[in-house]
């Protein structure tokens, strides 16, 4: 019997309206940089998973969001050097700063058609509802601002715990806060790798919510049992958990 439910953030709940490059190349044209929004995207994303894991374990939580500033702050200037342009800014750490509140709001983000649909009907089924990610915590605002927040009951971060998916550490932290044994919830998350296989070697159940409908070679991935693995191209499949 399904008691709680874990669901991702980006990427499961809400995503970048266009694309992070368009997001880019519209905070640099300001600037006076010309640079494709297609090219920015790329830039990001190849930076990105260049990237180490946004956790820092052992640090002290007052020092955490300027930790994650800096994180960001990397991973964005590392984008626009791959792009070609990072020497063309006059202030980059100011840049940044304005782009880095920008996607504290509202305005670049959308949520996902099948989001509010499911989250009426889990709640009205009596399941908690919480969200497990590796965002940072301007989560929290984010949540907020999409009229989000009300439907759960925790909020569990990686920068927070120290550990991010597909470490386990992240998900029994997330247990611990509702007091539930790992085979009542069930984790919903868009990353076959971090959300999916992280769940289940956590001892969780797990829905991959396969948006794109990507394939892997299973037998490449660190995943104690590939078998029946659950799988939807969105939420409005899940009618019963």
């Amino acid at each position: 019997m399904t008691k709680v439910i874990f669901l991702d953030a980006a990427g499961t709940l809400f995503d970048v309206r266009g694309s992070v490059g368009e997001v880019y190349g519209k905070f640099s044209r300001r600037w006076g940089i010309t640079v494709s929004n297609e090219e920015l995207n790329t830039a990001f994303f190849q930076s990105f998973a260049n990237s180490t894991p946004m956790a820092f374990p052992g640090r002290e939580s007052a020092k955490i969001p300027q930790l994650e500033f800096e994180w960001w702050q990397a991973v964005c200037a590392n984008a626009f050097q791959i792009a070609g342009v990072f020497n063309q800014f006059s202030d980059f750490p100011k840049f940044f700063a304005e782009l880095y509140a920008h996607f504290a709001t509202a305005e670049p983000w959308f949520v996902y058609p099948d989001v509010l649909p499911a989250l009426n009907r889990w709640q009205q089924q009596g399941i908690e509802l919480a969200v497990v990610s590796n965002f940072d915590s301007r989560l929290y605002a984010v949540l907020k601002a999409l009229n989000l927040a009300e439907y759960f009951t925790s909020v569990t971060i990686s920068t927070e715990v120290g550990a991010a998916k597909p470490d386990s550490k992240i998900f029994t932290t997330a247990l611990q806060k509702h007091h539930c044994i790992a085979e009542n919830v069930v984790h919903i998350g868009d990353s076959f790798k971090a959300d999916y296989c992280g769940a289940i070697n956590a001892g969780l159940k797990s829905i991959w919510l396969n948006r794109k409908q990507e394939k892997f070679d299973l037998g490449k991935l660190d995943l104690t049992n590939s078998q029946n693995i659950q799988e939807f191209p969105s939420l409005d499949f899940m009618s019963k958990l």
